[in-house]
């Protein structure tokens, strides 16, 4: 388990929430967000009453 000889707490607290994100459900690839930011829309454009 010790792959480092000496790790030091930050590392230990850096690997740690790694291991927490990697466990972490991922959003679902592909669908509108990503076909919009392909494009090149900015996100929101299709709700023109959200802008100000």
């Amino acid at each position: 388990m010790t792959d480092a000889p000496e790790e030091t707490p930050i590392q230990r607290a850096l690997r740690l929430k790694k291991a927490a994100l990697d466990a972490k459900p991922k959003p679902p690839r592909g669908g509108k967000f990503q076909r919009e930011q392909a494009a090149g829309i900015q996100t929101g454009k299709s709700k023109p009453w959200m802008s100000r």
